[in-house]
């Protein structure tokens, strides 16, 4: 008898200790998960008053099948980086939607965004921290180069190339080293913003596209600071608002 209750104790006290331990661990799962998310990027909430709501002046045509990741003007058309694996591709494409040249990327690439860069082109892929190098003239590979993250949007201003991986931080890198010279934290106010995804270089202001919204943040280059809001709400079909992202 004596023994058998001995044991019923033993046994009550490890039941009572998996439990304690349990619970500590869930305490400090949650408290890890708090300290490692406390002040992460945020998506926009702009106020009103910050806020341009855009206005379409043109359409075209465009293949619905292409996933767009990337794209610019050139000349009488545009440049465009397409993504998913073994479906990527860097194109020229013609107003009226026809596709006039077109590289392929290897299977295990997801292209991402792209930029003119004098007589270059630049297209970063999203996990593969590389990025290729092709003639604008030609579309003809010249290249790779290593990205200092993962590959979201690109673009050019007068002194290089700005990149973006999906944090708050965007990236100035050398054409010619490609190393990175500067990095950019984005800030609305003292809230740091997020996703930030495909790129423009306007007017001597970066344009940002926030993933998973219908807002572009209108960028410092110097100092980071959102300096306004474009609301592309306005101007997207219905059906793109229910089946895609604004991107490209």
């Amino acid at each position: 008898m004596f023994r058998m209750a001995k044991r019923k104790t033993e046994y009550s006290l490890d039941r009572w200790r998996f439990i304690g331990l349990s619970l500590l661990f869930s305490l400090l799962s949650l408290l890890g998960w708090r300290l490692l998310n406390q002040g992460s990027p945020s998506k926009p909430a702009p106020r009103p008053e910050a806020v341009a709501p855009a206005v379409l002046v043109q359409a075209f045509p465009h293949d619905p099948g292409a996933y767009t990741q990337g794209l610019f003007f050139d000349g009488d058309g545009f440049v465009e980086s397409t993504g998913l694996y073994g479906h990527s591709s860097l194109r020229r494409v013609a107003l009226d939607g026809r596709v006039r040249e077109q590289v392929a990327l290897e299977s295990d690439y997801f292209g991402e965004g792209a930029a003119p860069w004098r007589d270059r082109i630049y297209q970063l892929t999203w996990k593969a921290r590389i990025g290729f190098i092709y003639d604008a003239r030609n579309l003809r590979r010249l290249g790779r180069f290593r990205l200092p993250s993962d590959g979201w949007g690109l673009t050019a201003s007068g002194t290089g190339l700005i990149m973006s991986d999906g944090s708050d931080t965007l990236y100035f890198l050398d054409p010619s080293s490609h190393e990175v010279v500067k990095r950019l934290r984005v800030h609305d106010g003292d809230r740091p913003i997020g996703e930030l995804n495909e790129l423009e270089y306007m007017r001597g202001e970066i344009l940002a596209n926030v993933h998973g919204s219908n807002y572009i943040a209108r960028i410092d280059p110097e100092s980071g600071k959102v300096l306004g809001w474009i609301d592309l709400t306005p101007v997207a079909p219905k059906k793109a608002r229910e089946t895609g992202v604004a991107n490209g």
